[in-house]
């Protein structure tokens, strides 16, 4: 089984190889101290179930540099949450509020469960619980958690409710809210309609005039996503959730999909679409993993017959797919720039939480497509001026922001 964590270090400690860190800033041990992070929240969840039996789960918080400003990261209810997935994950968003220019460290949280399992009760004790082992952890300026895979407005009001009984009312404690509880209007939305932001700007660069796009995933990300495609007029010819993937080579109707699989819990059976079997190798432009990581393996990249890959999960694609889809000349817009929109409009939140002062609709895209098409761009003429990928463009140009901090404040 892949290691998440090693993949992710093996990209940055060759990231790190082309800025020549090391020899650069020689015994000052960069590599190892974004290796360690920095500080590891690893806890038993005890939860009484409605039955009247206990069921206890792993329970994780890694704070993985604050380096550039309090911790951020999501928390993920899932039964593959481990430590290695979760230190990735926390590196990762390191390295994405480095490169987007968010005064953000990283972190992620995570309990190794399926909350579809539970009932709403069950799930609410088991979220309260978790808040209050890590009420003296979280707070506005110092670790802001936010949803992730298996979480949602739901459990954030939870936490904010749990940590507000113990300490100040904070609503800035957490994003990802409901906006009666003070979330930002966009939030909801803000993954899918960045990484699609992301995608235009490439396509552009190439000179695509069309573009068919298959996605996997119809979650948080992949059904957002598919939705702005549709409305912007490019081409959804195939989507895939946990229970299969359907296709139309002439475009799916999305609107139309997302209401069937509201109503059904499923994409499949939806009118006007063929089932297939193999979303990865579908026939089409660009591919968007938009659900779990390490998807994109040495097995199915030779498989995989599109010509981009923007990733709107978070480690989608292995170290050995990443060289195979490289000598293949396929194009990868990697996932700390493409996915990088929901922790902008989760800092958005953050700040008007503070202000105590609401945006609207229109302020709140205009300032996520601006922060993120920028990023995008000094990426894109990072790789043209160095001859390197996308992947190691965008982790190196968060490498030198992160080291320039990590050497002006010393030996932390």
């Amino acid at each position: 089984m892949s290691d998440p964590f090693e993949n992710a270090m093996q990209v940055v400690a060759e990231s790190a190889e082309l800025l020549g860190i090391e020899r650069t800033y020689p015994g000052k041990a960069i590599l190892d101290r974004l290796r360690i992070p920095d500080k590891i929240i690893r806890f038993r969840g005890s939860l009484q179930r409605d039955d009247g039996s206990i069921t206890v789960y792993e329970c994780y918080r890694i704070q993985h540099s604050d380096l550039l400003g309090p911790y951020k990261g999501g928390i993920r209810f899932h039964p593959s949450v481990d430590m290695s997935e979760i230190m990735a994950l926390g590196l990762w968003m390191t390295l994405k509020t480095s490169l987007v220019d968010l005064p953000f460290g990283g972190a992620k949280g995570g309990i190794a469960v399926d909350p579809s399992q539970l009932s709403t009760a069950e799930v609410e004790r088991l979220v309260r619980k978790y808040t209050y082992r890590l009420v003296n952890d979280i707070g506005p300026n110092i670790d802001i958690p936010a949803p992730d895979m298996g979480t949602g407005e739901r459990e954030m009001t939870w936490i904010y409710d749990e940590y507000r009984k113990h300490r100040d009312l904070a609503r800035a404690v957490v994003t990802g809210k409901p906006i009666f509880i003070g979330g930002s209007v966009g939030r909801r939305e803000a993954t899918g309609r960045g990484l699609v932001a992301v995608l235009q700007e490439a396509l552009t660069d190439l000179g695509w005039r069309d573009c068919s796009v298959a996605i996997q995933g119809f979650g948080k990300v992949g059904a957002h996503a598919a939705l702005d495609l549709h409305a912007k007029g490019i081409r959804v010819v195939a989507v895939g959730d946990v229970h299969g993937a359907v296709h139309d080579p002439r475009g799916l109707d999305i609107p139309a999909l997302a209401k069937h699989a509201a109503t059904t819990g499923t994409i499949l059976g939806f009118d006007g679409a063929k089932p297939i079997d193999d979303l990865l190798g579908c026939e089409c432009d660009a591919l968007l993993p938009c659900a779990l990581g390490n998807v994109i393996t040495a097995e199915s990249a030779p498989r995989i017959r599109a010509r981009l890959i923007a990733e709107g999960a978070n480690g989608p694609t292995t170290p050995e797919a990443d060289r195979i889809l490289a000598k293949r000349g396929i194009h990868i817009l990697p996932d700390i720039l493409a996915n990088a929109g929901g922790v902008i409009v989760s800092y958005f939140e953050w700040v008007q939480n503070r202000e105590g002062f609401y945006w609207e609709i229109e302020e709140v895209n205009e300032k996520l497509i601006k922060k993120i098409t920028k990023a995008y761009r000094r990426v894109r003429d990072f790789a043209r001026e160095k001859g390197v990928s996308f992947r190691h463009a965008a982790n190196s140009l968060a490498l030198e922001k992160i080291v320039a901090a990590m050497l002006a404040r010393g030996v932390q």
